[in-house]
């Protein structure tokens, strides 16, 4: 599994430290292993399609792959390579270190295991088919349908005869003879349709009742043979996850269960980078540096580009890493590095609202660690302002305007404008990728990656309705200019519906998230369009990017 670097790599100068696994610049050992190791994969039959040939194929699926460049005890360079997950239905490849636990092995109680919920599963379906159990259900179907319109065209015919009795009763003079019998006879019909229905009612229950008893004698049966398996998964789930221990650096011993506070994801365990450290520390292997790259094609519903290198993924391995990592010098964490507060930039002032130029890589409100932010910076400058200040946001990564108010009224009637969508919003970007169209609009619902917040991803069931119409405005040197007008505010709206193979299929240059990282994230917000708070006057306000 130790594969040698070339020669002309074992004088390379080796990191200070080892890498950041969630937000790391590729170091060159790293890149020359990721491309070794590519070669690899496009020249070897692993049972799994990749999508490479983009047809659209059933089944066709892009692959994690990570390496991870250590030292051996002789000092020479090498590197291990892995993939999340399984590929081509297996959990071991020549040239890959092993899972850190196998799940597949013939003879181990997972097979076994599952063999017995699966007969469970089994029985359930017998039940669900079986003639008895379907006839009945639909006989109940039928009696309630039966049942319903017959009390219904009842009710529907005591509404008749009641409007004809107040007819009636409209008409009988109380000075006539009769008066009071005529009057009691009507009230005597009423009363007897009253009876009939209640009648009818109790029918039916006893009738759907006497149905739904003999369905039942199935459904507990169900009932039983589901809780088994359910309580049979859960057991088999936690045993599987006291099988998966991670070692770190100091010889430490962790079994999944221990890592979490809540129940574990599934697939925690199964990502490429605990595989390689865990490998690592079993053959007394020095970690260097590593990284982790997409092969292949996109999920429908993520931003992965082929050949494109990317962090860990937190909900799964942050917890795992980060026992893993103990006992290593291990790179800071940039995003928790403290930036310093930069002056604001107003472009727009009166009495009652203000408009910032808000900096790149600049929070725009107090985040989980304490850092410089536009809203603080505001509060300071105004400290007699009696509004919440900031009417909306931009990503930390994203430049451009941003407007305030300075009392809590204006601060009312600006949002109300964002909320009814009558603001105009226009940004800037540069895009990594030539267009062929010059103009459209892009509806990709979004919703938040449970698994990998803050990432995004295309979700046609949960997602928010999402709309974005955009315009090019220059392409050259493998680039293009554009404007993007978003209809809707959804997080990372932008973002993603730049570099998902269903919008753009070209990310925003330098977006860590969705492409590729750069000086900055090319994304400005360059005009505000909106009626003044105060004067109802449209204003449109306009700020030129740097890039």
């Amino acid at each position: 599994m130790f594969i040698p670097l070339a020669a002309d790599l074992q004088t390379y100068t080796l990191p200070e430290r080892f890498t950041f696994p969630f937000y790391y610049d590729l170091h060159p050992l790293a890149a020359a292993a990721a491309k070794d190791l590519q070669a690899y994969i496009e020249n070897t039959d692993f049972g799994h399609d990749f999508g490479l040939d983009r047809t659209e194929r059933l089944g066709a699926i892009g692959k994690m792959f990570g390496v991870l460049v250590v030292q051996n005890q002789e000092g020479k360079l090498g590197y291990l390579a892995a993939f999340s997950g399984k590929l081509g239905n297996s959990n071991e490849h020549p040239g890959f270190v092993p899972p850190v636990f196998d799940l597949l092995e013939a003879q181990g109680f997972f097979r076994r295991e599952e063999q017995e919920i699966h007969q469970l599963t089994l029985e359930i379906e017998a039940i669900e088919m079986a003639p008895d159990f379907q006839n009945l259900s639909r006989a109940i179907l039928n009696k309630q349908q039966e049942w319903s319109q017959k009390i219904e065209g009842f009710q529907h015919q005591i509404k008749i005869t009641k409007a004809f009795r107040d007819q009636q009763r409209a008409t009988i003079q109380t000075s006539v003879e009769n008066a009071g019998k005529l009057l009691e006879q009507l009230r005597f019909e009423s009363m007897q349709e009253s009876r009939i229905l209640k009648a009818l009612k109790k029918q039916a229950q006893l009738e759907l009742a006497d149905a739904q008893n003999k369905l039942n004698t199935y459904k507990d049966q169900l009932a039983q043979i589901k809780a088994k398996r359910a309580a049979h998964s859960a057991d088999l789930q936690r045993r599987i996850f006291e099988r998966y221990t991670f070692l770190n650096a100091l010889g430490q011993s962790v079994n999944v269960l221990e890592l979490f506070t809540d129940s574990p994801p599934a697939g925690a365990g199964e990502c490429a980078a605990p595989k390689l450290l865990q490998c690592a520390y079993l053959n007394n292997l020095k970690p260097i540096c590593m990284a982790e790259f997409w092969w292949g094609m996109s999920p429908d519903s993520e931003v992965r580009i082929h050949g494109h290198f990317y962090p860990a993924c937190k909900s799964k391995c942050e917890p795992i890493l980060g026992h893993m990592l103990k006992g290593l010098d291990v790179d800071p964490n940039p995003i928790t590095a403290i930036h310093p507060a930069k002056e604001l930039e107003i472009i727009y002032e009166d009495e009652w609202i203000v408009a910032i130029n808000k900096s790149p890589e600049y929070l725009s409100v107090p985040g989980k660690n304490p850092q410089p932010n536009c809203l603080e910076d505001l509060k300071k400058r105004y400290p007699h302002a009696d509004g919440p200040l900031l009417v909306h946001r931009l990503d930390m990564s994203t430049s451009g305007i941003m407007l305030a108010a300075k009392t809590k009224l204006m601060h009312q009637r600006l949002q109300r404008q964002f909320v009814l969508r009558k603001v105009k919003k226009t940004y800037m970007a540069i895009l990594d990728g030539i267009l062929m169209d010059t103009s459209g609009e892009i509806k990709l619902p979004l919703r938040v990656d449970l698994d990998d917040r803050p990432r995004q991803l295309v979700c046609y069931e949960h997602g928010s309705f999402a709309h974005t119409s955009y315009e090019v405005l220059s392409s050259e040197n493998g680039q293009t200019r554009i404007l993007f007008y978003p209809h809707t505010g959804r997080t990372h709206q932008l973002r993603v519906h730049a570099a998902h193979h269903l919008g753009l299929n070209c990310p925003i240059k330098g977006d860590d998230l969705y492409g590729q990282k750069a000086d900055r994230l090319h994304l400005h917000a360059a005009s505000l369009g909106f009626f003044h708070p105060q004067s109802n006057e449209w204003i449109e306000l306009n700020c030129a990017p740097t890039f």
